[in-house]
């Protein structure tokens, strides 16, 4: 949680397991001293991610827009795990990756360096191959859970302060309904068949 520019509070679920979404949100405005109707601004990550996360966290962002008016903006993962990077001092051309499930990542290109960050490459699908082929000229690769696929790159996760951050200052704000999560691949539902009447 941000206050006049700095972090006033913060909960994560850390290595205990799944915590409720509301009990973080209490244990943060506790360790901020605010009540809920003092926030004007939620910042929800849109992921890639978490498919079941993501949408808990629109869901909840979105009641508390409908309860309060709040204003909502969305950050995605891969912007705030450029900015984790950059905080971490680790620069240079940065690959950040995701698990996209069937086989394949999210894949984002970076040029970091200590007082600029800047998108090179836009998110895409991409195969283990072509991940590995960016280790073997040598590019970082950084994400959550990376050492799945790759020993060699750095784990990192997005922190919901570093997103408040990145949040800080901006004013393209979007309504409820628009608010969705980040996936790349193009819905598709297959119909169920007709019940069978069994005489």
């Amino acid at each position: 949680m941000l206050a006049d520019g700095r972090i006033a509070g913060e909960a994560s679920e850390g290595r205990q397991g799944a915590r409720q979404a509301l009990t973080l949100v209490a244990d943060t405005l506790g360790e901020a001293a605010m009540r809920s109707n003092e926030i004007e601004c939620v910042a929800v990550g849109v992921g890639p991610g978490s498919y079941t996360g993501i949408r808990s966290a629109i869901a909840l962002a979105q009641g508390w827009h409908l309860a309060r008016g709040v204003k909502l903006l969305a950050v995605s993962s891969v912007e705030c795990l450029a900015a984790q990077s950059q905080a971490k001092n680790i620069f240079g051309r940065v690959n950040i990756v995701i698990d996209a499930q069937r086989d394949e990542l999210y894949l984002a290109g970076y040029e970091i360096a200590p007082g600029t960050r800047e998108e090179i490459e836009p998110l895409h699908l991409a195969s283990l191959g072509e991940v590995r082929s960016r280790l073997a000229a040598r590019q970082l690769i950084v994400g959550p859970e990376v050492h799945r696929w790759f020993a060699e790159g750095e784990v990192l996760f997005p922190a919901a302060a570093r997103l408040a951050q990145l949040a800080s200052g901006r004013s393209d704000f979007i309504d409820g309904e628009k608010l969705e999560p980040i996936y790349l691949r193009e819905t598709s539902f297959v119909k169920a068949p007709p019940p069978r009447v069994i005489p």
